[in-house]
């Protein structure tokens, strides 16, 4: 079992920058897939970006490819998403999610650990 929470999101204007950060309770959190979610008003919650337990390997969403980089601190229990040149389309609420050596990374159910998420808008 894992507790998640989501920090680092807030009101940035087009073409900023954020980093989201998701803390694990837990010193095993190496071995669980992250992967980050978002949902706008009105709007199904979508895949952002995502991290394998193991190996490395990461995943994005077309639509945030080249911007968005997950990456993971395992000393420190967190992952991360560095958000570049963010545009008002990125406005949402943000949740990192994981599971215990995870291997489905583009759906909601591929996860079972949700964090409470942070709301990241921008401006134009």
């Amino acid at each position: 079992q894992v507790q998640l929470v989501e920090s680092g999101g807030g009101l940035v204007q087009a073409g900023d920058s954020l980093r989201l950060s998701c803390a694990a309770s837990s010193r095993t959190f190496s071995y669980y897939a992250v992967g980050w979610f978002r949902q706008a008003p009105g709007k199904e919650r979508a895949f952002v970006a995502a991290l394998s337990w193991s190996g490395g390997n990461t995943y994005y969403a077309d639509s945030v490819k080249g911007r968005f980089t997950v990456s993971r601190d395992n000393a420190k229990n967190t992952v991360y998403l560095q958000m570049n040149n963010l545009n008002p389309e990125d406005t949402a609420v943000y949740n990192c999610a994981a599971r215990f050596r995870g291997s489905v990374y583009y759906s909601p159910a591929g996860y079972d650990y949700w964090g409470p998420g942070t709301q990241v808008t921008v401006s134009s």
